[in-house]
């Protein structure tokens, strides 16, 4: 990206002049006008005499030309709202203009103004197609410079859709970031950025309850990317609550020890709080499969998962006396009433909805059994 940031720096070299200002006529009060600014070399008093020029002349054919100037004048001297009001009154005349939301869409994003964004990024992908679209001229020697033109076009309108994803991983908001991020879905659903604002898409609807919205994408992403390890424990758990293709359970469930037996830690996170995140969903996932096991009267395969899940769900309150419990059945089941009653002894310890049946499992265990402590 950093390649493109600085090629779009330099933008009026690479579309060059795009509006002519024919000739100026001192005579007349316009032509008298341009001949001050074009004599001014004070760029603040340029600016003035260009926004005088534009507000007392405001649909003469030179006028595109001043506010081509002075949009320039704006985004040097880095005045956002500026470098906007002149890129609207420019695009009033030429529509097509393919500098000046460009130079609007990075004033928004100077401003960190979502909507602003959103607003210039779309009118800057549109004017930027154009371009792309041009047919390959038949004069031999036009066609480098129309080359060259696509090009740079077609990287702009990558860049108009980086700044949309920018924006939409950078804001604390999320129905902003549902906002920006289905807009770039809809504008390229097999673009770059589109793939990439899939996860903070994921998290911005559940952080806004829309549960619904959420599994809809993460089933769309686990059909071609089964590495973002939340996205799978969702969908796992959906399934098994749900009583729904228990061999995507199955298989989301493992999938998920896996990855996160390899992922690497993430910058800036410390190794303290990477062992404790690696270790819950891991727990979590060796729950969910272990319970789906136990639903499955597979007990043998659901005894492994749960053992395994935990000591990595010690600190859960609500899962750890489940795990204990669904623990103590399997063992009873797999005729091992020692180990059945230590896990019942040790649910029935804790306050939860289990208790009180863990409690009377284990004194069942122990009239069956006369040697179980």
């Amino acid at each position: 990206m950093r390649s493109l940031v600085i090629l779009i720096a330099f933008t009026t070299v690479a579309l060059g002049q795009r509006h002519k200002m024919e000739s100026v006529d001192a005579e007349k009060p316009e032509g008298k006008l341009l001949q001050q600014i074009l004599q001014e070399n004070d760029q603040a008093k340029k600016a003035a005499l260009m926004e005088q020029f534009a507000g007392q002349f405001p649909k003469m054919e030179d006028t595109a030309w001043v506010l081509e100037q002075l949009q320039g004048i704006y985004v040097a001297s880095n005045q956002p709202d500026q470098v906007i009001s002149a890129g609207e009154r420019l695009l009033a005349l030429d529509p097509d203009d393919p500098e000046a939301p460009l130079q609007c869409l990075k004033a928004a994003e100077a401003k960190k103004d979502g909507a602003l964004i959103k607003k210039w990024s779309a009118a800057t992908s549109a004017n930027a197609k154009k371009i792309a679209s041009t047919p390959k001229p038949a004069k031999e020697d036009e066609v480098e410079h129309w080359k060259a033109q696509v090009d740079y076009a077609k990287q702009v309108d990558t860049y108009s859709q980086y700044a949309i994803f920018s924006a939409a991983v950078q804001s604390r908001d999320p129905k902003l970031t549902i906002e920006l991020a289905e807009s770039l879905q809809q504008r390229d659903p097999n673009g770059e950025y589109a793939a990439k604002i899939r996860q903070p898409l994921f998290v911005a609807y559940r952080q806004t309850g829309a549960n619904d919205k959420a599994l809809a994408l993460a089933e769309q992403v686990l059909a071609t990317d089964q590495t973002n390890e939340d996205i799978l424990l969702v969908v796992a758990d959906n399934y098994l609550q749900n009583k729904k293709d228990p061999d995507k359970v199955h298989i989301y469930s493992a999938k998920i020890v896996e990855v996160m037996g390899t992922k690497p830690k993430p910058e800036g996170v410390s190794d303290a709080d990477w062992n404790i995140r690696k270790g819950l969903v891991t727990g979590l996932a060796h729950y969910i499969n272990g319970k789906l096991y136990y639903n499955e009267t597979r007990f043998a395969q659901a005894d492994q998962e749960l053992r395994a899940a935990l000591p990595l769900v010690e600190a859960n309150a609500t899962i750890k006396p489940e795990v204990l419990y669904l623990l103590g059945f399997a063992n009873y089941k797999l005729d091992k009433p020692q180990d059945a009653a230590n896990y019942y002894r040790a649910c029935a310890a804790l306050k939860s909805q289990f208790q009180a049946t863990a409690a009377k499992n284990l004194q069942g265990i122990k009239t069956q059994y006369s040697g179980v402590k």
